[in-house]
């Protein structure tokens, strides 16, 4: 985290001093270290970031530096058609969580926001779009190109006659568009860039376009993307929806769980969380009890309530790739769990703050959701 106590107000005051001296503004972030930069761009709304950016001295250190998520967040709010400029300085891992995190609808590939981002690599230089189609699922980058072109290989035999429109690079595999009237420049240019630089992936896209099954290759895919979700803390939908698990009703007044539910280790978060209210002036009643942790125990709270959060999202089936969705699972998340809290406190006679060193935070959560069966995700969402 970053040691700057107001990382939100000092990044306005810089936006508000670059309006009339825009050298003073990036002398005073010249002088900060890498990570308060990191802290002053994620403060910021993501409307605002862009004008953030362009002030720093040495965007290729801060940008690789955001949490991916976060980079996610920014490439939408510059508009993907823009963003090739913030790409270009994203890291491999970076750009595979733009897919991961936006290009899927749930479990299912979303084809247009898959070609949006793809566009939006088209947007940066050739590097990124050739570093970018090397570092990602191979099975990802054959379903991008499948959804916009067929592709067959030249039989050995004589008489060969490419279909109408196709056009080769090499002239062993041709290549046309599905669509009448769909431009291929981007695509053409990324086959061409992979030809001469990386043939081995190029000669796999174009034997796996001509005889591979797209499903096969979608359930790798999602497999892979899964994986990487986990990575970053987001459980697969049916770990999440076990959340709202119904209780019996005799378990409802019981805290039965783990031994120490505030034993949470630390893990890498792909978003920049301001500092949870920890109040005991807090709207929410886990986050008043939570004030009256320790700090080691605090510390686990934090990564418990951000992990349940998480689950929450995914089995709300909230877009991973808006920002808006981590605010409104954190909140949900703090509105059910505290109803949980404060059920489990009267019904054992217990202050709050023994309950959250005795119960999980996924059983409070399951408790209030008892409590409020509206709290339930749309049947849709469980689907």
């Amino acid at each position: 985290m970053s040691s700057l106590p107001a990382p939100d107000q000092e990044a306005a005051r810089l936006l508000a001093l670059s309006r009339h001296d825009r050298v003073a503004a990036r002398a005073a972030l010249a002088e900060l270290a890498v990570e308060e930069q990191v802290a002053l761009v994620c403060a910021l709304p993501v409307s605002a970031r862009a004008r953030l950016l362009d002030l720093l001295p040495a965007p290729e250190a801060v940008i690789p530096a955001l949490p991916e998520a976060e980079l996610v967040y920014t490439a939408k709010a510059i508009g993907l058609s823009d963003a090739g400029w913030l790409l270009e300085h994203a890291s491999v891992e970076q750009i595979q969580a733009c897919f991961d995190l936006d290009a899927w609808k749930g479990d299912v590939l979303d084809p247009a926001a898959l070609s949006a981002w793809f566009e939006a690599l088209a947007d940066a230089d050739d590097a990124t779009l050739v570093r970018a189609a090397q570092g990602m699922d191979t099975e990802l980058l054959y379903l991008h190109l499948l959804g916009r072109i067929s592709a067959q290989q030249k039989p050995s035999d004589e008489g060969f006659e490419p279909e109408p429109g196709a056009q080769t690079l090499e002239g062993q595999f041709f290549y046309r568009a599905l669509r009448e009237g769909d431009d291929l420049a981007t695509i053409t240019r990324l086959l061409r860039r992979l030809f001469e630089e990386d043939y081995w992936l190029y000669f796999r896209m174009m034997l796996a376009l001509s005889w591979e099954s797209p499903s096969e290759n979608e359930e790798f895919a999602l497999r892979w993307r899964r994986g990487r979700l986990e990575d970053l803390g987001f459980p697969s939908r049916e770990e999440a929806l076990a959340i709202y698990t119904p209780l019996r009703p005799g378990d409802v007044a019981s805290p039965a769980g783990d031994a120490s539910p505030l034993s949470t280790a630390a893990w890498r978060l792909p978003v920049w969380l301001p500092a949870l209210p920890f109040d005991r002036a807090a709207r929410h009643l886990v986050f008043r009890a939570a004030s009256a942790l320790s700090g080691d125990e605090r510390r686990a709270f934090f990564f418990a309530f951000v992990a349940l959060a998480n689950r929450v999202a995914v089995a709300d089936g909230l877009p991973l790739g808006d920002a808006e969705s981590v605010p409104r699972a954190l909140e949900k998340a703090a509105e059910i769990t505290s109803l949980g809290l404060e059920e489990l406190a009267r019904s054992d006679r217990t202050d709050p703050v023994t309950i959250l060193r005795r119960a999980p935070l996924d059983r409070l959560f399951r408790i209030g959701v008892s409590l409020d069966p509206d709290a339930r995700p749309p049947v849709a969402s469980r689907e």
